[in-house]
């Protein structure tokens, strides 16, 4: 029997050897190496300025306490989605206003976001599952449909002038929509490199933001380094100057940086980002080419005017619910084979239902999730073990497709 684990890291000597080097370097923290990355994730993303910091999370925070957005203001999510894309609007503050996915989709409801926007709405963050893009043109229509509601409350949003879009873009680095890759196409783009995803620094994360008229960039990277480094007015790097040891704090922020040793994994990996997207491209065309025949559905990765960064294979199994949904997960795991569910919607957890929310008011995402399973999609898989799962798939799933 094989053992296919769901999602390790793709870590080869190439990484391991810079992060050695940044060790023998004796500058193991915020300095060159973040600074390196964060210029070649720019020029990956086709984007101006990047900010790295210890994790997505931090990355969307950060935005909403840069946008100024907190008691008495608004931001709308979706209910599909793991917890971070809400919880950050709890930590600043915000109400948070979620929405039902579309019927039949994993990502929000489109229709929807018109008019759950409000005079107190001040940033939407849709969610890119699985590696796809959501439908960023229908997002700003929806954005600018509202534009004279909108009431800003500090100098950026009233430069930006309309609810903010910020992209939880966790699944998505790599992927592209109309011609633009992930990153340049919401106003503000936060990306995961935690140890699951597409590349890793371990923990990590990284925000990139579109060019804005009347927004310096390299004004606006000062300020979030200010927020990620206790408001400090110079790095550690700086401060390590000869004789440069003086500083100034100019707000009582927080600590999210990311390390240089982090950094160092995360160049060597989005060195090798390209063939890493094509195999798992090759990967989703082996399941797709199986399974789809069958009646199994699966997220679309592919479209006339998008590319997924392949980052979930999200299956759903016609007419079951969840209770055979978890037998079939059983089974899997039996034949040696990790999957998982993406996700349990917000509203089914503690913590939401405590602020109130209630999953009957999110049908859809209810329907999404109760046949939902995914499988193992990373680039160790060899060609071999995407069969071995394809054949007990067939064999399990194939038991409850009419």
């Amino acid at each position: 029997m094989r053992t296919i684990p769901f999602s390790p890291p793709d870590i080869t000597d190439e990484e391991i050897q810079e992060v050695v080097k940044t060790l023998k370097s004796g500058w193991i923290t915020t300095g060159p190496k973040t600074k390196l990355f964060e210029k070649k994730i720019s020029e990956f993303c086709n984007t101006s300025k990047t900010v790295c910091m210890n994790s997505a999370t931090s990355c969307m925070e950060m935005t909403l306490r840069l946008l100024g957005i907190g008691p008495g203001d608004e931001v709308i999510t979706t209910a599909y989605t793991y917890t971070a894309s809400a919880s950050v609007i709890a930590h600043v503050g915000a109400k948070i206003v979620m929405l039902d996915t579309g019927k039949d989709s994993f990502h929000i409801d489109y229709d929807a976001i018109a008019e759950a926007i409000t005079a107190k709405t001040k940033a939407i963050i849709p969610v890119d599952i699985g590696g796809v893009m959501c439908d960023y043109d229908r997002i700003f229509a929806a954005v600018e449909s509202k534009r004279a509601l909108f009431k800003p409350s500090n100098d950026l949003q009233k430069i930006i002038g309309r609810v903010v879009v910020l992209a939880d873009a966790a699944h998505s680095l790599g992927a592209q929509y109309k011609g633009r890759r992930s990153g340049a196409v919401a106003d503000f783009t936060s990306f995961s490199f935690h140890a699951v995803k597409n590349i890793t620094t371990a923990e990590g994360g990284a925000i990139t933001w579109r060019d804005i008229d009347g927004i310096d960039n390299e004004e606006l990277h000062k300020k979030y380094m200010l927020f990620a480094l206790h408001g400090q007015s110079k790095d550690a790097f700086q401060k390590a100057k000869m004789g440069d040891w003086d500083y100034d704090i100019v707000g009582p922020y927080f600590k999210c940086n990311m390390t240089d040793i982090a950094a160092s994994l995360g160049i060597k990996q989005l060195e090798r980002y390209e063939a890493m997207l094509a195999r798992r491209r090759e990967i989703i065309e082996m399941y797709d080419q199986a399974l789809l025949p069958l009646g199994i559905e699966s997220l679309k990765h592919y479209g006339e005017d998008y590319s997924s960064s392949g980052h979930l294979y999200l299956t759903r199994i016609p007419d079951i619910g969840e209770t055979t949904r978890n037998e079939i997960i059983k089974r899997m795991a039996e034949a040696g084979i990790s999957t998982n569910v993406h996700y349990k919607p917000l509203p089914m957890m503690t913590a939401y239902k405590e602020l109130g929310f209630e999953i009957k008011d999110y049908p859809n995402a209810l329907n999404q999730y109760s046949n939902e399973i995914t499988l193992p999609l990373h680039t160790c898989l060899a060609d071999e073990d995407a069969s071995y799962v394809i054949e007990n798939c067939t064999s399990f799933m194939s038991e409850y497709i009419g």
